[in-house]
């Protein structure tokens, strides 16, 4: 009896055994097990997104970068004959050559940049008709003018005579018609040096006839810069010449005081030339040189040619150190 009853237990755990290895799994059922469920990627927030799709330094310019200069060699501006001179790159303000920077010293013309930036900045009615007076000639220097007490011009066109030729009648009959008349408008120059960040620079008339108009090479930068963002400014500095019109149908004909405005080996952007005994030559300019937008500074530089010759000095050494890095292809 016990034999039949083990007989009959293997009998139905082999049974068993062969209905669980013979088992059909359902098609639909099958094809769960047999195929692993995708993993869907989890949604992030846009912004975490664009995150992601910055470069790793996100200063770093995705355009393509103009090649660089050099570290600067001041041996090879040894010939350099102005007491003051600064040379940056505009944007970044990056000091390629340096003298002399923080010396204030007077300034002559250059002041006549500040003149222009308070008549734009107060925006005086340009056509206005202002008439030269005797308060305009310069009693302290004894310079001349092509400009005749009595003349009658536009504001405008007294702002591009004092730009581009430098006249000091210009200059002074500007200040005279500032609303307050001189003492207004000097103070005027001052509020905008200071909010400038002009700490060492000092105006006392908007011609640059008196000495005490000082400032320092890294100040005149700045003053560039701002200058250059005014587009009257860059037109009337760099224009060749104007005539201004007479009666009887003559012309009476003016030519800017920078003769490298005129020269095709230059780009010039903006140009501003100064000169008093106190001074010395003087040259404040933005051009661009080898690709590249530089801002230059030369003060007190004796010799009726030297800051010219200074400025060409500066072309030719950033032309020269300039070097074209190849792209990787």
């Amino acid at each position: 009896m016990k034999k039949k009853f083990l007989i009959l237990g293997l009998l139905l755990f082999a049974t068993g055994v062969v209905a669980a290895e013979d088992e059909v799994v359902p098609q639909d059922e099958q094809a769960v097990v047999q195929a692993p469920i995708e993993v869907q990627p989890e949604l992030q927030p846009l912004d975490a997104v664009q995150e992601e799709l910055q470069p790793d330094n996100p200063s770093q310019p995705t355009a393509e970068v103009q090649p660089d200069l050099p570290p600067p060699d001041p041996a090879k501006l040894r010939g350099m004959r102005s007491a003051a001179a600064l040379v940056v790159k505009q944007e970044q303000e990056r000091t390629l050559f340096s003298k002399n920077t923080d010396v204030p010293m007077p300034i002559a013309s250059i002041t006549k940049l500040m003149t222009a930036m308070v008549i734009l900045d107060a925006q005086l009615p340009l056509d206005e008709q202002i008439t030269i007076e005797k308060q305009d000639v310069d009693t302290l220097r004894g310079t001349r003018s092509k400009l005749k007490v009595g003349m009658t011009l536009t504001r405008d066109e007294l702002l591009q005579l004092a730009l581009m030729s430098s006249e000091n009648r210009a200059a002074a009959a500007l200040a005279r018609a500032y609303p307050g008349g001189v003492p207004a408008f000097v103070a005027a120059m001052n509020r905008k040096a200071e909010a400038l960040g002009m700490m060492d620079t000092r105006f006392v008339d908007s011609t640059g006839l008196n000495s005490s108009n000082v400032s320092t090479a890294q100040d005149l930068v700045k003053m560039v810069k701002a200058s250059y963002s005014y587009e009257l400014i860059r037109e009337y500095t760099t224009a060749h010449s104007h005539a201004v019109a007479l009666r009887k149908s003559r012309n009476l004909p003016f030519h800017n005081s920078n003769v490298l405005v005129k020269s095709k080996s230059w780009d010039i952007g903006l140009s501003k030339t100064g000169y008093i005994h106190d001074s010395g030559r003087c040259l404040v300019m933005q051009a661009k040189i080898a690709q590249q937008a530089v801002i230059i500074v030369l003060l007190d530089s004796w010799g009726k040619y030297t800051r010219i010759a200074d400025a060409n000095r500066i072309k030719r050494w950033i032309e020269t150190s300039f070097i074209h890095k190849p792209h990787a292809s």
